[in-house]
């Protein structure tokens, strides 16, 4: 049994997570509760760099939101 949980955590891609917690990368195995983490990420590098990646995915979507309130209601139209 000890051989399969271990094969269960290895894999060709490693996932990497920002725990909010202790403000580092850690592995997918290593992450606490889903609550205090971001991600997941494909390096440890991209882990680190979270807000940055946060912050253009909300700007990207605020401005795909704004677009949409901006569309012409049908009723406006003459």
């Amino acid at each position: 049994m000890a051989r399969v949980r271990e094969a269960w955590f290895m894999s060709d891609t490693e996932e990497w997570f920002w725990d909010l917690d202790r403000k580092q990368a850690v592995r997918s195995q290593d992450r606490g509760p889903g609550d205090n983490t971001m991600g997941p990420y494909p390096t440890k590098g991209a882990a680190e760099n979270w807000k940055s990646t946060s912050e253009q995915r909300n700007e990207t979507w605020d401005n795909a939101d704004d677009a949409w309130n901006d569309w012409p209601d049908e009723k406006s139209e003459p």
